[in-house]
């Protein structure tokens, strides 16, 4: 059934030598169990000669040919001897044909032991006693079979084994299905392999968007530290997300004509540390069978020290080369024993986001919808407004097109406020858990301000919309300007449109607003409000929408001496927050209705200060006028500029008085008076907690006192 030993094929290797043994331990045949004496009471206990006689003289075995070149690759990537190759392959036959598990079993005089024991492929594959101590050591658990999980040692049973060489050689099924050309990865695996794509021919045309907005040099500087530091490297990348992590790693196996296995590391989250360090190796093995580079994703998302610490210790065990990326530099230990490097993405600046708008716009995803000629996509616009990278460009894209699919199935255009839209959405999911997000209409029209102030808030909107061309393109942002954003104050008293401005702001550049309010995120445990603003800044670095600090004297009040331990974290937390405010890249507005108790050593540093003043009459009068909806029913009696000269109150007051106003004219008869503008400012006063004597109005009530008018319901 088997030639020579050197031609014959691996698994009838494995047949003939275990001929050989059968025949040196075979005892002549013995009666077979129907004898004339009538069945054999002990048959099933043990395995026959008769048995034995049978399978040897019949059919031979089915065994099929083992892709040489797999095993091959096998011995290499696992650095396995021929005797570890064919122990693999000892283990393997019974998984092919039940009757070598027989065998074993005459063979171990014991019909429950079908695995090979070691002593049984130290007996089938050593020739003498030195050679079967040499062989021994293979099977040691520092060895590449056992080390790499693909032969286990089983020392169960009943009796236990009295030493290893009664112990059971089990093969671990992941590697033989792999032999068997199955390569479907490892089960436990399920929750962490993300997938595994195939090799491809260097010269094959690469996907579409496997290098979309990636910048060649780190291409070639991956494949320089690969060649320079060897095969074994650990490259750490890190970056935002969409800024060509991935398509980096695909580039890179794509250079090597390898495969690529992508595993997740949040299917690590909550795992104990030996847990960690089993899953990684099994990725490593994993890579190893198929002569792949792996990439793990999102490292930020391991948690604790130990995990972390697990993980590095792990992966020093396995294959080379391993990139691993996250969000966040890497802050845990570095693999032992293995070269490792960082590779840090950055986004791209304002140029290089508008070539990747313009390709975007002009790319695949746009047969299937054309461009809407009344509100052309604008990627200048896009590009200023949104920070964001290649991958978050092209899913923008991609969303547009899909609203403008929704929009009109037949015959859909893509429209700038699609774009801005899918934008917003994608821009601001984390933050929306961490502050308010403040939806209004507000433009410039509805925005009533002395003209010094609203040419200082359209210049910080202009400022916001060309810093990709200062910063960027002119270089400012490396020769003079701090790295960062805009930072802004707004001061003055409750109501007179500071809140409203940023919402202006925002709208104007066709982004989102987000307020977060000081008073209630700073807080009374030592610690805890470095962490509550943590995680703002680091979900708004993301966001590309305005952020919005009411109550900035919370924090940046006039210091005082420190007196106690509180006082200290007090200014701890203030220059925390101040740190965190000059590094974030987007704009930052601080609110404060008293501008003299800020300090002025912070308020320097700040881009600009914009004074919200009290309206003035006019300013008050622009305010009643504009504050009315076409659609509201107003009766001939008001008269808008009696109350601008005797209502002396700002915008938000205002805009208080006229909706109570509303609300109980739409309870008497439907249309507003101006007693009912009258009721209303006597609940706002009462609000402020003043009184309105009959006097402050002169001018105003006498004139609208008809029975029901401004004086009774004043006075009542």
């Amino acid at each position: 059934m088997t030639g020579g030993p050197a031609a014959a094929p691996p698994l009838a290797r494995v047949d003939g030598r275990l001929r050989e043994q059968l025949a040196r331990v075979r005892a002549p045949a013995a009666a077979t169990s129907a004898s004339a004496d009538g069945p054999d009471p002990l048959a099933g206990y043990y395995i026959s000669e008769a048995e034995i006689e049978q399978i040897l003289a019949g059919p031979g075995f089915d065994l099929p040919e083992l892709d040489r070149g797999r095993l091959s690759r096998l011995a290499d990537a696992f650095e396995l001897t021929p005797f570890d190759t064919d122990v693999v392959l000892t283990c393997l036959a019974p998984e092919i044909d039940r009757r070598f598990g027989r065998l074993y079993a005459y063979l171990h005089d014991d019909v429950t032991r079908r695995a090979p024991s070691v002593d049984l492929v130290l007996t089938l594959w050593c020739t003498d006693g030195a050679a079967r101590l040499a062989a021994r050591a293979r099977l040691a658990p520092g060895a590449p079979l056992r080390r790499h999980g693909l032969v286990r040692l089983d020392e169960t049973g009943e009796p236990r084994p009295a030493s290893m060489l009664e112990c059971a050689l089990r093969l671990d099924p992941r590697l033989a299905r792999h032999l068997l050309g199955d390569d479907d990865p490892d089960d436990r695996l399920a929750a962490v392999l993300v997938r595994a794509e195939p090799d491809a021919p260097v010269d094959t045309p690469p996907p579409v968007d496997a290098t979309g907005g990636l910048p060649p040099d780190h291409v070639e500087e991956l494949l320089a530290l690969f060649h320079r530091a060897g095969p074994e490297i650990v490259v750490y990348l890190d970056g935002p997300a969409g800024s060509g992590r991935a398509a980096l790693a695909r580039a890179f196996a794509r250079a090597l004509a390898r495969p690529l296995l992508v595993a997740r590391c949040d299917g690590l989250a909550g795992e104990p540390p030996a847990r960690v360090a089993e899953l990684v190796r099994l990725v490593g093995r994993e890579a190893r069978l198929r002569g792949a580079v792996t990439c793990w994703r999102d490292a930020d998302r391991l948690g604790a020290d130990d995990r972390r610490a697990a993980f590095a210790e792990a992966l020093a065990d396995g294959p080379g080369p391993v990139l691993v990326g996250g969000l966040e530099p890497w802050d845990g230990p570095e693999p032992a024993r293995r070269p490792f490097a960082r590779l840090r993405f950055d986004r791209p600046d304002a140029e290089a986001r508008h070539r990747l708008w313009s390709a975007a716009l002009d790319g695949a995803a746009l047969d299937k919808a054309t461009l809407d000629e009344t509100d052309p996509p604008d990627a200048a616009a896009l590009a200023a407004a949104f920070r964001f990278t290649a991958g978050q460009i092209r899913e923008a894209v991609a969303a547009g097109v899909m609203l403008a699919l929704t929009r009109d199935p037949a015959a859909p255009r893509l429209r700038q406020a699609d774009l801005a839209t899918a934008c917003r959405t994608r821009s601001g999911r984390e933050l929306a858990h961490l502050a308010r997000h403040v939806v209004t209409s507000y433009g410039w029209d509805d925005l009533v301000l002395p003209p010094e102030r609203m040419a200082q808030l359209r210049e910080l909107a202009d400022q916001v919309r060309h810093r990709g061309l200062v910063h960027d393109t002119w270089a400012f942002g490396r020769a003079v300007a701090p790295a960062g954003g805009i930072i802004a104050l707004f001061a003055g008293p409750p109501g007179t449109g500071k809140t409203m401005a940023a919402s202006v702001l925002a709208n104007a550049l066709g982004v989102d607003l987000y307020a977060i309010d000081l008073a209630t995120t700073v807080s009374k445990y030592i610690g805890e409000t470095e962490k509550n603003l943590g995680r703002v800044f680091e979900a708004a670095a993301d966001s590309n929408a305005v952020l919005f600090f009411d109550e900035a004297d919370a924090l940046f009040g006039r210091r005082t001496q420190v007196r106690d331990a509180h006082d200290r974290y007090a200014n701890i937390e203030t220059s925390y927050l101040l740190q965190r405010i000059e590094t974030h890249p987007g704009v930052v507005i601080l609110a404060t209705n008293l501008r003299k108790n800020m300090d002025e050593a912070f308020v320097r540093r700040f881009r600009a200060t914009l004074e919200f003043p009290p309206p003035g009459e006019a300013e008050r009068l622009r305010i009643w006028e504009r504050i009315w909806p076409s659609a509201a029913p107003r009766a001939a009696d008001v008269d808008l500029g009696a109350l601008a000269r005797a209502i002396d109150l700002p915008g938000g007051h205002i805009r208080n008085i006229v909706l109570g106003g509303a609300f109980l004219a739409a309870a008497d008869g439907g249309i507003i008076t101006m007693a009912h503008l009258l009721r209303a400012t006597r609940g706002e006063y009462e609000k402020l907690g003043k009184i309105i004597s009959p006097g402050e109005l002169t001018g105003v009530a006498p004139r609208h006192d008809e029975g029901r008018g401004a004086r009774a319901h004043i006075s009542n």
